[in-house]
């Protein structure tokens, strides 16, 4: 054979070769590993499949959601243990939606680690927010979404009355924020609030914690000067 053949044959095996470790080098980059998978060192069986993402509440389904939850309900008391002590709220079976959502999240630990973030003196006690980025992480796994307000039952914000705030949000239907609540201490009430609030439940137990915090320094704001926690939420019988 001569030499000029040994050439071609060699330039064409080389051009083969290449062209093999560049379409290798194009499917690495193109496998993408997807994010919600770790990785682990010693396995390749969890790259192949990624982990199932947990339930997360939205303005389309919560309704649902609650609408089915709240059915065959019977707990209906939460006891709410703070840094001031510990009192219990007794939640309104025919307020369906407040009490289911107030229960879940308890039941989530939602309200652990959070604080009664606004005390307005002689009016009410706010909770269930927080300046601390584990709050922040909670509301995005349980996800965001509003209730719509339910202030046809007859009640009324009489002292020791649990409630449910508006959003700030543009809200011109009073939409409830569904990860807070506000409990009344005037005496014998604060009625004004009726028919723009929804009232879920009441204080049967501890009221004298209520007004403890309500009796908290605060700055300017309605802040507490001392952070006020609420250590632990649980649904009791």
């Amino acid at each position: 054979m001569r030499y000029s053949d040994y050439t071609s044959i060699t330039i064409i095996l080389f051009i083969f070769l290449t062209g093999c470790r560049d379409e290798g080098s194009k499917k690495e980059v193109n496998e993408v590993v997807p994010e919600s998978v770790t990785v682990e060192k010693d396995t390749l069986a969890e790259v192949s499949e990624p982990e199932e993402e947990g339930f997360v509440l939205t303005e389309d389904n919560a309704i649902d959601f609650f609408f089915d939850y709240q059915k065959g309900l019977k707990e209906n008391k939460v006891r709410i243990t703070t840094s001031l002590g510990s009192f219990t709220v007794q939640l309104y079976d025919n307020v369906p939606y407040h009490k289911a959502n107030f229960i879940y999240l308890t039941r989530q630990g939602y309200f652990n680690t959070t604080m009664f973030h606004r005390v307005v003196k002689n009016f009410i006690i706010q909770g269930g927010n927080a300046d601390n980025k584990e709050t922040a992480v909670k509301r995005r796994e349980i996800g965001r979404y509003l209730l719509p307000p339910d202030t046809r039952k007859g009640y009324r914000h009489h002292r020791g009355t649990i409630s449910m705030p508006s959003s700030e949000i543009d809200n011109p239907h009073m939409l409830a924020s569904p990860y807070e609540f506000f409990i009344v201490v005037t005496k014998p009430g604060s009625y004004h609030l009726d028919g723009n609030y929804t009232p879920f439940g009441r204080v049967i137990e501890g009221m004298e914690v209520v007004d403890e915090i309500n009796n908290q320094p605060v700055d300017d704001g309605d802040w507490p000067s001392q952070n006020i926690y609420i250590l632990k939420a649980e649904v009791i019988k």
